[in-house]
């Protein structure tokens, strides 16, 4: 394993706390303005320091003004030296504190010529790349829906002097970053939770996002990309149960497309008499996959009603908030039987939940004991918001959760969340009175992290995982702080269309997100049923979660292909030990419409110097020939097409690769 300790970044790390009142963090409380933790008004309490097996964690408390207790908390890993802080606040009297606002990080980095470099979020952006030159130009992004990741992206890769800094803002809400040029480097502005402007009433406590700097020291951003994947996998990347064991891709199949059922936008039109044929099918077609996907329109709907049978014209987007089977559905135990039959033969089950949504919220107060003041409803906005924020909303909906994957020993819980919820968070500011900006917000978004906690505790308590999916109408929630207890399965709703698309995706995205999935098919829009599998969607598709698409009770023309599909399946799991060490984008990035090139990169594990390396002739690339550089294992190793078993010399770190056909998909090993 490559040596990532790097002593200039905890010398840094320890002048922050060798001097809290240059601590990069500023505020405003009672109108009067806070730089770091040494004004004569903010009395130091007490440090604590704890440590374990990956960083050493330190807590320092402040009295403010005799109100306002803070603490700063803040975590150092000595393996990679990467640094983080958070910051708390709690109203420690019995009268309302004065005005909290204005609450940043301001970090100041050192060095010449600096550049950022990094990707914007899902949606219209899709991961596109950007690198901008600091000294031209001052840089803002920002995120205001209420989704951190959709749009705008809070990770970065600041570039100075001989090195850099990656930087993540680990907040699954609003987020603001700023980069400036100074006289000597960078100036790094940061925020979460954009409008904050509150008071806190007695013992009311709030906190800020995450904040993480990881230092490098060698100016180079396949270096960068790599620590910064090093430092995510051993150190961020949640475990895989409760015996702490490594997470390790996997593959995952929905049936809600092989039941000869109706699907309504795609909800999903599994039931009890449907599983079992389209398992035993899978079995006895030799492809069995490692989950098994059991998505949306299970549940019963808040009037007592069947969402198959959408008796008020709903499918699954109008019935959430029960979080009960639907008894037509599912009568009796007939959906733990299902999941028991998938344990028997080896496979585990992971449920769909959308718990920050509520419909029919007056059927759910007369027949499921819900209080009417938990639902966020504004007239003239669709979404109603089930105010997770409130701590009691909180645990009755973490309780019906966690009872129906308890009692079902549901293996994965699998979240989404379609709706911006901003605009209702800033209705309920409005609603609790004057100088409350924000504080709707800090509640849903902290109880958001403890409910996955809470439902984590609850999968693992039965053998089940120690991590959750992620999803937000896809890529809507990949901050750091929600990556420490999930994965995105679905990098992107929009990741279920082209393979051109996918590799776009994957040259970029993956650079930061290493566990993440895509489906394996090439369909024309996201619901289609069904799509081009072949060899080159297949190894466009291989990623941690692999996300297979396949019929076997009533199968099309186009799904009845199973060598294909146990071609797939097979394959990937023998790249699937390189999917979480060193990756290396060997050309250009593409968006989805550029197809006239080629697409490479490799996987590589600097430990056995051995890892696999995917090109792709694209659909209208007119040329033959690829020459790619190799920027690890110093140009000494050779390539074995899996295809051929033909031997690639690589000569001064570049080999040369033919296609004889557009559209054509290599695999090459590189060993040692």
């Amino acid at each position: 394993m490559k040596n990532y300790q790097n002593p200039a970044s905890e010398h840094t790390y320890r002048a922050l706390l060798a001097d809290l009142s240059a601590f990069p963090v500023c505020f405003t409380y009672g109108g009067k303005d806070y730089s770091g933790f040494g004004d004569s008004d903010m009395a130091h309490l007490e440090t604590a320091v704890t440590t374990d097996d990956q960083k050493e964690t330190t807590d320092n408390i402040f009295l403010l003004a005799d109100t306002l207790k803070i603490t700063l908390k803040t975590a150092f890993y000595p393996s990679h030296g990467a640094y983080e802080w958070t910051l708390w606040f709690e109203n420690v009297t019995a009268d309302n504190s004065a005005v909290l606002e204005n609450v940043r990080t301001v970090y100041h980095f050192t060095g010449d010529h600096p550049v950022l470099r990094g990707i914007y979020g899902d949606l219209v952006n899709l991961y596109r790349p950007y690198v901008f030159d600091i000294a031209q130009e001052k840089v803002h992004f920002e995120s205001n829906s209420g989704r951190a990741t959709h749009v705008n992206f809070p990770y970065f890769n600041l570039e100075y002097g001989n090195g850099g800094a990656m930087l993540a803002i680990g907040w699954a809400g609003t987020w603001t970053a700023e980069f400036e040029k100074t006289a000597d480097g960078v100036c790094y502005v940061a925020r979460s939770v954009n409008n904050l402007r509150t008071y806190l009433k007695p013992q009311e406590k709030i906190r800020t996002a995450l904040f993480a700097v990881a230092p490098y020291a060698v100016r180079d951003e396949q270096y960068a990309t790599n620590f910064w994947r090093d430092w995510y996998v051993q150190c961020n990347m949640p475990k895989a149960d409760g015996e702490g064991n490594p997470l390790e891709p996997f593959s995952t199949w929905c049936m809600a497309n092989d039941t000869g059922l109706t699907n309504s936008d795609g909800s999903i039109s599994e039931q009890h008499d449907t599983w079992r044929p389209s398992l035993e099918g899978m079995l006895a077609q030799d492809a069995k996959v490692d989950f098994r996907w059991f998505d949306a329109g299970w549940y019963q709907t808040p009037y007592l009603g069947s969402a198959k049978s959408f008796v008020k014209g709903e499918d699954w987007w109008d019935t959430v908030g029960t979080w009960v089977l639907d008894p037509e559905k599912w009568p009796g135990d007939s959906f733990l039987q299902s999941t028991e039959f998938a344990r028997q033969n080896g496979m585990k089950t992971l449920m769909w939940f959308e718990p920050e949504r509520v419909t029919y919220p007056d059927d759910m107060v007369k027949n499921f004991g819900y209080k009417r003041d938990w639902a966020i409803e504004q007239d003239g906005v669709a979404v109603i918001s089930n105010n997770i924020g409130d701590n009691e909303c909180r645990r009755w909906t973490t309780d019906r959760i966690c009872k129906t994957l308890r009692e079902n020993k549901v293996e994965m819980y699998r979240e989404d969340n379609n709706c911006d919820a901003a605009q209702l968070w800033a209705f309920l500011d409005a609603r609790d009175g004057d100088d409350r900006l924000g504080i709707t917000e800090c509640k849903f978004i902290n109880a958001h992290y403890q409910m996955w906690d809470d439902i984590i505790d609850c999968t693992k308590s039965y053998g089940g995982c120690a991590f959750v999916d992620s999803c937000a109408s896809g890529g809507g929630r990949n901050d750091l702080e929600s990556m420490r207890r999930g994965v995105p399965l679905l990098r992107s709703d929009s990741d279920r269309t082209s393979s051109s698309l996918r590799l776009s995706m994957t040259s970029s995205f993956n650079k930061w997100i290493p566990f993440c999935g895509a489906s394996t098919r090439e369909q024309k829009e996201q619901h289609s049923l069904t799509g081009i599998s072949d060899e080159y969607v297949w190894r466009a598709s291989y990623l941690p979660s692999l996300n297979v698409v396949a019929q076997f009770v009533y199968p099309t023309e186009e799904m009845k292909d199973y060598d294909m599909l146990r071609f797939g399946l097979r394959e990937c799991k023998r790249v699937a030990p390189y999917m979480l060490k060193e990756f290396y984008a060997l050309t250009p990035w593409h968006c989805e419409q550029e197809t006239n090139g080629f697409t490479a990169y490799a996987y590589y594990d600097p430990d056995s110097q051995t890892g696999c390396l995917l090109a792709f002739r694209q659909e209208t690339c007119e040329e033959s020939d690829l020459t790619v550089t190799l920027p690890f294992a110093g140009g000494n190793c050779r390539l074995i097409d899996e295809d051929s078993d033909e031997s690639y010399p690589v000569t001064d770190g570049q080999v040369t690769l033919h296609f004889a056909d557009a559209r054509t998909a290599r695999l090459l090993w590189i060993e040692n």
